[in-house]
């Protein structure tokens, strides 16, 4: 039959299973093969043999398994570009597929999903770490009304025993990437559209008869009120238990039960959270999620992707058949994020070659047992050629921001760690949302969920050692250091640049500035506070300085000590000096900073041209001094 209507053996399948519609045209075709009506072939009766003579199973057609074809381009791009070539920012597989694009293979993530115990999987991952990407090919190969075997051709699922699995099952398949309301009538009115769509795509098969009437009247009631402006209260209501409707309403046309792919489930939470109004749409939320993972009878399998777990709701308590794999665990370790291997192939393509370089700025992240690179960053160097940041956390950096703000004494001491020596051993909460338990180890749970910070190892009870990946999150620490401090991230780039090429006089003056513009005048309250906030900054020096502070060198601890990592760079020892007394004259007190780091020798360590640098306070005014010397040679005072 496929041969004389000229389709594949799989499309003619899926007519015969109902998981596809064939247009008029093919419909005529057919009954004029059949030698039959249509009115015949729209006979409504489940009957023991097909039209072609096959023994059909519960009413339906045994499936049909058809050899492996050759993986080929659309024919609509016309032959223009027969070349592979890259689709940075497609999230869409098949889009991918068809346009015969480069693509790092994470079909494994399909056989990892079907081989697990669990009927409900978390898996919480940075943003642009191929999370929707993959569940968009998840979707493609489980989803009963989709033809996908020729854009899986040669990938390495195809070679795998669960092949036999693909187009056999329905599938309900959300996203809630772009549900970032600013109010929550909004959100109720972006989650209702989500849902639509996918009420939208099933609704020719529902609506062909063979549904029994209740389930009918189920799903219209459901589509009417997605499609029809009513009210928002009734759309709220709706939404609770519209994705438990429809896996019955399947599972009841199928005969079989329904896999459902939530993916970036925790969007609409941090949004909420973020814009104000967590507190009107939380029951609407949970109710929708608990009700689709918990009390669903036609629920196959679930899979969620995410940020982070949202614990508080009770979403996931009372699930006995739970997995919440985060960035600490093995499961899916290779899934998200590029291999060196991947990064090496991709590079290879592009005609680009692997360098150091490309390691430190992109590498660095650890889920699992496994290193992986930036995907979303590589995929963009491996284009533009240009080593520099990609990456960029938008609603995650809006909480960190906030965080920092509140963030305790013993935070800021392990934060300052961190930015000092790029590591710092911290207790460290993954599975519960900050906002939900705003204390130091949801905060920094977020740090490590939103890919700011990986796990260098697991001390246990709940105690990790943290590291900064690479040189790409840097910088965004630099913005955060400009946001605590509240400042232009320029005014402290300049601050630095002129420290960095000995430039003190323009340093002085930038210093004086930065503290002019500092919003808070009770922030500046001790000499540690001065002390600190050049600290933080010191994470705009990371690629050319080694930052110590407080730590013993010569007779005893300088300040802040900056080690060169490029011998056209100066060594700098700081030294900071505070005084409330309007009375006493900052500028001795600065030389007196000077020349105690220059008689307790605080350089002992370094090699090379060292600038002592004393700075003394009283609020906002500063006096700075400084000694220039050239292999411990004096130059300049």
């Amino acid at each position: 039959m496929a041969e004389k209507l000229k389709i594949s053996r799989s499309t003619y399948t899926n007519y015969e299973n109902g998981k596809r519609s064939p247009d008029l045209e093919t419909l005529e075709e057919i009954s004029d093969i059949l030698d039959c009506t249509l009115d015949e072939l729209f006979g409504k009766e489940k009957r023991a043999y097909d039209v072609t003579g096959r023994k059909r199973h519960n009413g339906y057609p045994e499936a049909v398994c058809e050899a492996e074809p050759p993986y080929h381009s659309s024919g609509q791009n016309s032959g223009k570009r027969s070349k592979r070539k890259l689709l940075i920012g497609a999230q869409d597989f098949r889009y991918l597929r068809e346009r015969n694009a480069y693509y790092v293979d994470k079909t494994s993530f399909v056989e990892e999903f079907l081989d697990s115990w669990y009927q409900v999987t978390l898996v919480t991952r940075p943003r642009r770490f191929g999370k929707t990407l993959n569940m968009s090919m998840l979707a493609e190969f489980l989803d009963c009304t989709k033809e996908s075997s020729a854009i899986f051709a040669g990938t390495k699922i195809s070679k795998s025993e669960f092949m036999y699995e693909i187009n056999q099952s329905p599938v309900v398949s959300l996203s809630f990437l772009n549900v970032r309301a600013d109010a929550a009538h909004e959100m109720i009115s972006q989650i209702s559209t989500t849902l639509r769509e996918e009420y939208t795509r099933y609704y020719p098969f529902i609506s062909d008869g063979t549904v029994p009437d209740e389930q009918k009247k189920m799903f219209d009631q459901n589509y009417a009120c997605f499609t029809q402006a009513g009210n928002i209260e009734e759309k709220a209501e709706c939404l609770t238990h519209a994705i438990t409707d429809l896996c019955r309403i399947l599972e009841a046309y199928y005969s079989k039960k329904v896999y459902l792919l939530l993916d970036e489930y925790d969007t609409p939470f941090i949004t909420a959270n973020s814009k104000g109004y967590y507190s009107e749409v939380r029951g609407i939320l949970s109710g929708m999620l608990s009700s689709a993972l918990k009390g669903n009878p036609s629920l196959e399998k679930a899979m969620l992707t995410g940020i982070q777990r949202v614990a508080k709701e009770n979403i996931f308590s009372g699930l006995n058949n739970l997995a919440v794999c985060t960035v600490a665990d093995s499961e899916y370790e290779d899934c998200f994020g590029f291999t060196e291997e991947e990064v090496r192939e991709l590079l290879e393509y592009c005609g680009a070659d692997f360098t150091e370089e490309i390691r430190e700025m992109y590498d660095g992240y650890r889920i699992g047992t496994a290193e992986v690179y930036n995907p979303w960053s590589v995929s963009c160097y491996a284009a533009r050629r240009k080593l520099q940041p990609y990456w960029v956390n938008t609603s995650e950096n809006s909480i960190l921001k906030n965080a920092l703000k509140e963030r305790s004494e013993t935070f800021c001491r392990d934060y300052n760690e961190l930015i000092e020596h790029g590591t710092a051993e911290v207790n460290a909460e993954l599975s519960t949302a900050y906002y939900e338990n705003p204390d130091d180890a949801c905060l920094w749970g977020l740090l490590i969920n939103a890919g700011m910070l990986t796990i260098a190892e697991d001390v246990g009870d709940s105690r990790y050692r943290l590291r900064i990946p690479n040189q790409e999150v840097w910088k965004a620490f630099r913005e955060l250091t400009a946001f605590y401090l509240q400042v232009e991230e320029g005014i402290i780039d300049t601050l630095l640049y002129h420290l960095c090429k000995g430039n003190m006089d323009r340093f002085a003056e930038e210093y004086q500035r930065l503290l002019l513009k500092l919003p808070s005048y009770h922030d500046l309250k001790s000499e540690n506070s001065y002390h600190m906030m050049m600290l933080g900054m010191c994470a705009f020096l990371h690629q050319t300085h080694r930052v110590e502070s407080n730590r013993e060198s010569g007779t005893g601890r300088g300040d802040i000590l900056l080690y060169s990592k490029k011998t056209d760079y100066p060594n700098f020892v700081l030294e900071f000096k505070y005084t409330k007394d309007p009375g006493k004259d900052l500028e001795k007190l600065a030389l007196s900073a000077v020349h105690q780091a220059e008689e307790k020798q605080y350089d002992a360590l370094m090699k090379g041209d060292v600038i002592y640098v004393g700075l003394a306070h009283r609020g906002k005014h500063a006096e700075i001094k400084w000694t220039k010397q050239k292999d411990k040679t004096v130059l300049e005072t």
